[in-house]
Parts: structure tokens; sequence; C-alpha cells
């Protein structure tokens, strides 16, 4: 079966797809090293009696199988096609293939490293989209504070004090300008990961030489990798 490796293009993320996207980081992220770091330090520490080795193939399972729906989630919001990397199993020692490929452990180092790269995302995200919209509705909800304004810093001794729309003009055109680099940042954010999911989640640099050594037109914008 022959699968598009690279569609030639530069990720171009649509912005609420990368929002979306760059939020849900955190939490995948967290599922993704908890069950890995868990599984894998109950399946070696147990290994030595056999009762290891059942629970570090469950590892294996779910890391390329989280792997897959990852690749799909990065297509459907970020618009970056990733192809599988998997090389066909032998029809004996699959195990010991899945095992001994190199795509295999860059999946379990990818949801390894979402966890930290998550965790940054999520914060950059929250923080810029919160203070832009914030700024940029002022005008709109300072009345409906308890005070019925806004005030900068100590509630009690305020160091600003904005209690009419026209005060509140200055601080929305602000928020304007953090909404404008908020969208340049998230897209960047989003463009920058799906790259990095590229090379992680996709067909490593051997692997396309290996299948071009037999597929023919092999290493242009369409090549011949198989999913195993």
């Amino acid at each position: 079966m022959t699968t598009i490796h690279s569609d030639g293009r530069r990720p171009s993320p649509p912005i609420f797809g990368a929002l979306g996207y760059l939020l849900m980081n955190l939490p995948v992220g967290i599922a993704g090293f908890v069950a890995l770091v868990t599984l894998f330090s109950v399946g070696v520490g147990t290994a030595v009696v056999w009762v290891g080795l059942p629970v570090l193939a469950v590892a294996i399972v779910l890391a390329r199988g989280a792997a897959r729906v990852e690749r799909a989630r990065v297509h459907a919001m970020l618009g970056a096609y990733i192809a599988s990397p998997y090389a066909p199993l032998p029809a004996k020692g699959q195990w010991k293939a899945r095992v001994k490929e190199g795509a295999t452990w860059r999946d379990v180092g990818y949801f390894l490293l979402l966890f930290p790269i998550g965790v940054a995302e999520f914060v950059l995200m929250v923080t810029f989209w919160s203070v832009s919209l914030s700024l940029l509705l002022l005008p709109v909800y300072y009345r409906f504070l308890p005070t019925g304004s806004w005030r900068l810093w100590d509630w009690e001794r305020p160091v600003l004090v904005v209690d009419s729309v026209f005060e509140a003009l200055p601080f929305a055109a602000l928020g304007l300008l953090v909404l404008a680099v908020s969208v340049v940042l998230t897209r960047g954010l989003a463009s920058a990961h799906a790259v990095f999911a590229r090379a992680l989640l996709g067909p490593s640099g051997a692997t396309v030489r290996s299948f071009g050594a037999w597929e023919p037109g092999f290493g242009r914008s369409v090549s011949g990798v198989h999913g195993g």
C-alpha cells in the first residue's frame, strides 16, 4: 500500500483548531505521561519474574495506538498530514519487530515530552487569550463588577479606576493589540508543534531511505510508506 509521506506544505493551522489543539495538549500530555511511566516502571520492575512482560507489551501497544490517534488529531485540528512510520510486520516475531523498531520508541518519547510541552503551551494560551479578551471587552463588563468599576491591582486602594466607557477605550485598544499577538503566537506554536509531531511520529529519514530502496519514485512528495 502506498501512502503520502509528505504533502510538501508547511503547516498552516486554522486559529480555532490551533487554539483547541494547544489547550488539549495539557490533559493529553498528563494522561500519556502518567500511563507510560506507570506501565514501564511496573513492567521493568517485575520483568525478572515474567509478570512484567505482559505489562510492557501493553505499554508498547498503548504507545503505538495513542500515536495513531495523535497523528489523526494533528491532521484534523492543524491540517498537517503525518504518515504512519511503521514497517510491515513479519509473519513471525512480530513482538520482537515492534520492540526493535525505532518508531515505537519515538512514539514513547513524544508522549513523555508532550507533558512539559503541553504545560508550557497551556499556560501561554490561557495567559495571552485571557488578558487580551479581558482588556478588549472591558468597556462592556466593567459596569457589572461589584463596585461598578474596574480597579487595577489593589481593590481597596487601586492604582487606577475605570468607571466609564471613555476610560476603558485605551485598555480595549491594548487588548486588541494583545489579541493580534495571541493569534500570531497561537498559530506559530501550533505550526512548531506540527513540525515536532512529524519529526517524532512520522517516518524517519532511515525509514524513508529503506523504503526508497525498493519503492520506485520514492523521495518525492508522494512516497511509499507502509503502515504496520
